[in-house]
């Protein structure tokens, strides 16, 4: 009976262990990436556009999967309309014309693919590149912490003065519905406006809890991958892969929860200018923003931000990798059972944030997994991280580091059509010690 127990709590202990590990990062009894992703969609080929969507959409409107359709210049769907588009629909952005599509506050979009079935916004380029066309903007009427509402008129070239009225958000509706986004490819957007400005795969600007965002994968964006203004949007089942920007970047008093998420990365496609998976910030300057309105506020659950990088080492020691999350003064970020596998290091925290308990008591990092970082949680522009490594690295908060390269790390991460980013459960090698040894010799 002895025996039988000691084995029985062995067994327990493994059954548990193996739970815990699979908790962290993106997780799903099956991989939920299967059927509707395409991971290398420069081989895809779709028909010759058949219809073209172009100026304003003022009645409502649904487009069908048996026609091919070409976004044409900044496309509106105003008045308080909805654009229906059914599962298996291809929409193609104009390289020429910058195309967009905008959603403007009132109207809806349904965009409600399917797993068999999604919905793809791609380049109407034969060559496709990042940055081919604009993007998707959906403008609802939630609060954000601006003064006034707000414009995305300064995204457009050109813009007809008699557009200007599309592009206001904003407002008091935290409930306001922008449609739904489910089971949507969102390829090569992301156009350079001018300058250091992009346009973004997916700007969601003052969009309010009723609106569905789930299942949406924007694949090498120009721009930030998603983006989000203000509003309290849930996000979940994301995928950003191989952006040139950041992969989510949250500005402007946004109550955001994302859960059960994807960013994979590499270092010869980002940009000089540093690109993040995770970027929270509260403004872009402090004389846009009412303080007395609530400040960007995140909770993040069941991520995963993997750097791609064939040799990290070599890739650290050229500048190509950058830190994976970068939080900002005047935010809230809760992490909770999220991976960070491989960079450089993996959070940085804004030099303006005073760090004692109760700024740190606003940016928590739980039941994380940090694989392969050259570091772990820094100040800007300070070497010096034993502070923010102690707090962090106390065991009430459950933190876990590793030194195993990404093939040891995720299931099948190397396989170009079915990619599997979950944890390989018992190939984990672990370690609580957070000041361990940064050595990645042996990446």
């Amino acid at each position: 009976m002895k025996n039988y127990t000691q084995i029985l709590l062995v067994f327990l202990f493994a059954i548990g262990s193996i739970n815990a590990q699979q908790e962290k990062g993106i997780i799903g009894n099956n991989n939920w990436l299967h059927n509707w992703t395409d991971f290398n969609p420069s081989q895809s080929r779709y028909d010759e556009p058949t219809q073209i969507l172009a100026g304003n959409i003022t009645k409502d409107t649904k487009l069908t999967k048996r026609n091919t359709y070409l976004l044409l210049g900044n496309v509106f769907v105003t008045d308080s309309v909805t654009v229906t588009i059914e599962p298996g629909t291809v929409i193609l952005g104009d390289y020429q014309s910058k195309a967009t599509l905008t959603i403007s506050k009132g109207a809806k979009l349904i965009a409600d693919g399917s797993e068999t079935d999604p919905i793809i916004f791609t380049s109407n380029r034969s060559l496709k590149r990042a940055g081919d066309w604009g993007g998707i903007i959906v403008l609802g009427d939630a609060p954000t912490n601006k003064f006034g509402n707000g414009s995305v008129a300064s995204f457009y070239p050109d813009l007809d003065p008699s557009s200007y009225g599309s592009t206001n958000f904003g407002g008091s509706n935290i409930e306001s519905d922008s449609g739904i986004l489910r089971y949507v490819r969102i390829e090569y957007a992301g156009k350079r406006i001018k300058n250091d400005d992009y346009f973004n795969g997916l700007l969601l600007a003052g969009v309010g809890n009723k609106t569905i965002v789930e299942n949406i994968m924007v694949s090498y964006s120009g721009g930030n991958a998603f983006e989000v203004w203000g509003g309290d949007v849930k996000l979940e089942k994301m995928i950003s892969y191989r952006s040139s920007q950041n992969d989510y970047k949250f500005n402007y008093g946004t109550q955001c929860t994302i859960e059960n998420s994807l960013a994979v990365r590499s270092p010869y496609v980002s940009s000089s200018n540093g690109s993040r998976c995770l970027q929270i910030v509260s403004y872009n300057k402090k004389e846009e923003v009412d303080f007395t309105k609530k400040p960007t506020t995140v909770v993040a659950k069941n991520l995963t931000f993997v750097n791609d990088s064939e040799s990290l080492k070599s890739d650290i020691e050229k500048g190509l990798v950058k830190e994976a999350i970068y939080v900002g003064e005047n935010t809230s970020l809760e992490m909770d059972r999220s991976v960070v596998s491989g960079f450089n290091p993996a959070v940085i925290l804004e030099d303006k944030i005073n760090i004692n308990q109760k700024s740190l008591e606003r940016i928590k990092f739980v039941n994380m997994y940090f694989n392969n970082c050259n570091g772990n949680i820094f100040v800007e522009n300070n070497s010096n991280n034993e502070d923010l490594e102690n707090w962090y690295g106390n065991s009430a908060f459950f933190n876990v580091y590793s030194k195993s390269n990404n093939a040891e790390t995720f299931i099948d991460l190397a396989n170009n059509r079915k990619p599997d980013f979950r944890l390989r459960i018992n190939k984990i090698i672990a370690t609580k010690d957070h000041l361990a040894s940064e050595d990645l010799s042996n990446d």
